[in-house]
């Protein structure tokens, strides 16, 4: 089954710093958790030229810093400045406290970047960071970038994930990468592609709750990362961002999904009867 996920409706904007928060788990028609297995949750961030973010403390969480777009500066208390571009990758391993800051310089492009929430199998592990050259990218070729701790992927996470990313030719069209007993998560970054008959543009995502077979064709030059993930994994909920005690319980989003998908339809019959009315007169 794939499941499409309009672009997000939850957004916070804190003035030169927008934060896209996209919630898998809220893509099911009746939501249990935001999030899937150990995805927490995918952040599409925005940092104006010349912010900072201050220095403040995660827990308990993996965070994926995937730049794409412009330039992040990221500066922590063990390994101290590091920058993070379209050719490098930063994973940032909380476990028991890690403390950071990011910013963007004046002379800095404006920064577009994804940050990805993973919940590790265990509380409290010992606090890492990993920055390094991503692999070279081949053309209309998923990269994979981040995978479980101990299975070979240039970078690691403490869970059962796996991370890629692609630049897809306008017309081309591949395969999603597959694992036995995987779902499949994936989100547009930019352009526009079809994946089951369905159109995602950017800023939309989808969830695949099968490990079956699954293409996508770009209608126009389109960049997407995708997913795959052990839905049945031993994960822990208690990240600081990606479990954040102030995340609505899934019988709010049930209640909202259910009022917005209502209103859809209300709207749709009034321009009907509008439409209607019009003609008539």
């Amino acid at each position: 089954m794939l499941l499409k996920g309009e672009r997000t409706f939850v957004v916070r904007d804190a003035g030169g710093f927008v934060a896209h928060i996209n919630m898998p788990g809220w893509l099911k028609p009746k939501p249990t958790d935001h999030g899937q297995g150990p995805l927490a949750m995918v952040v599409e961030s925005i940092l104006d030229p010349g912010h900072q973010i201050a220095m403040h403390e995660h827990r308990n969480d993996e965070i994926i810093s995937w730049v794409p777009d412009g330039v992040m500066r990221h500066d922590d208390r063990a390994a101290g400045r590091l920058v993070i571009d379209r050719d490098h990758l930063m994973v940032m391993n909380a476990g028991v406290s890690f403390w950071h800051s990011e910013e963007t310089l004046a002379s800095d492009p404006p920064l577009r970047m994804l940050q990805i929430l993973v919940r590790p199998y265990a509380v409290d592990l010992e606090p890492k960071i990993q920055h390094g050259p991503m692999p070279a990218a081949a053309a209309n070729v998923w990269r994979h970038l981040v995978g479980p701790e101990g299975e070979g992927a240039p970078f690691y996470v403490r869970s059962a994930i796996d991370f890629f990313d692609m630049r897809l030719d306008a017309g081309l069209r591949v395969e999603f990468p597959q694992k036995q007993g995987r779902d499949l998560y994936f989100y547009v970054f930019s352009g526009s592609v079809v994946v089951d008959k369905q159109t995602f543009v950017e800023g939309e995502q989808g969830l695949h709750l099968s490990d079956d077979k699954l293409e996508v064709e770009a209608q126009s030059a389109s960049t997407l990362v995708a997913f795959l993930l052990d839905p049945n994994a031993s994960i822990t909920r208690q990240g600081t961002v990606g479990d954040h005690k102030k995340i609505p319980p899934a019988i709010i989003i049930r209640a909202f999904l259910r009022w917005r998908k209502f209103r859809h339809i209300w709207r749709r019959h009034l321009s009907h009867r509008r439409s209607k009315t019009e003609k008539a007169i």
